[in-house]
């Protein structure tokens, strides 16, 4: 079934032709895009994909926006200025079925000093009040978790990056038809602790011993989810990722040359970008990126996730229909 962006309502009053569908009959869900500008649109459309796949039989509207504190540059400016992203405060004035918020780039040691810091909270109080459940991505759930419980994020030795398999909580409602390992990507270098999450009653609906929570739930006025990890994540976002730290090495921008990431490149990849590593630790240099093998090995790549992923949004989707019964879209024969 489609996953239509939907344009802010100032937007649709400039195209006289254009009505606001109705939304007794669709779910409604706010996008808070907070990436940054290389990452801003291909979020857009991980979501929307993800969406698009867990959504049969019902309808969903997606209407983006973003943080106006998250620090960015012209580029990602444009992008949110141009017409298809609401305001935040227009956004929150209208009735949504869910949000979901994703990380951002950190600008401080402390989530308490960034300067989204208390509109993340502001945010949080808004979707308890007026969704039936919000998901909160990566940095936007460790500042949830800080927010509600003093629970502070802690700093990894090295970057959590990979395609990593984890134990599921059977009977969870978000894992109905989902089976085990579930395989989600990971790329962070932060992690909130197991054990002082089950302490303050959240319940971790996936984990392993080398991500520690991966989707944790905690049932408030609302239904908040979280997830470390980024199932919305396409085949050679990793992939991207990992190029893109190479380039900070090769730009003297980081003093290491990055792991590549765990579970998720063939033999041959592995082998190819070994020797591209060989190659730039021996004489790096900024021009160097250039003869990165990206498009071989991008050509190779499988999405493992994608099944269980789709699954627990669909059954995601499927909650908040109930909460607002709505009924499947009838089909067009």
């Amino acid at each position: 079934m489609p996953v239509d962006i939907e344009l802010p309502r100032s937007r649709l009053t400039l195209q006289p032709s254009a009505e606001p569908q109705e939304e007794h009959d669709s779910i409604v869900i706010g996008l808070v895009n907070n990436m940054p500008e290389a990452a801003l649109e291909a979020t857009e459309v991980q979501f929307a994909r993800l969406l698009r796949a867990a959504a049969e039989p019902l309808s969903v509207r997606l209407r983006l926006s973003s943080l106006p504190e998250v620090p960015r540059g012209r580029a990602g400016l444009d992008r949110i200025n141009g017409g298809a992203y609401w305001p935040i405060d227009d956004l929150l004035r209208e009735r949504l079925d869910a949000l979901i918020v994703t990380g951002a780039e950190p600008c401080a040691p402390r989530l308490s000093d960034e300067p989204y810091w208390q509109r993340i909270g502001d945010l949080l109080q808004w979707a308890e009040a007026n969704t039936t459940s919000s998901i909160w991505s990566c940095l936007a759930a460790h500042a949830v978790v800080e927010h509600l419980d003093g629970i502070k994020r802690r700093r990894l030795e090295h970057k959590r990056s990979g395609v990593f398999a984890h134990a599921i909580l059977r009977g969870h409602p978000l894992l109905q038809g989902v089976s085990a390992p579930l395989s989600t990507p990971h790329s962070r270098w932060n992690e909130l602790p197991v054990d002082a999450l089950r302490d303050a009653g959240y319940t971790i609906a996936s984990s392993s011993f080398a991500t520690g929570a991966d989707m944790f739930t905690k049932q408030r006025r609302s239904l908040l989810v979280f997830f470390q990890g980024h199932p919305e994540y396409e085949e050679a976002t990793l992939l991207k990722e990992y190029r893109r730290d190479v380039g900070r090495f090769l730009r003297a921008q980081q003093a290491h040359y990055p792991a590549m990431p765990d579970g998720y490149f063939s033999a041959d990849a592995i082998a190819s970008l070994q020797a591209f590593q060989a190659q730039a630790v021996a004489a790096p240099s900024a021009d160097l990126i250039a003869s990165f093998p990206a498009a071989n090995i991008a050509a190779s790549l499988k999405n493992t996730w994608n099944t269980g992923a789709a699954a627990i949004y669909r059954n995601w989707l499927a909650l908040l229909a109930s909460a607002k019964k709505v009924a499947p879209a009838a089909k067009v024969s």
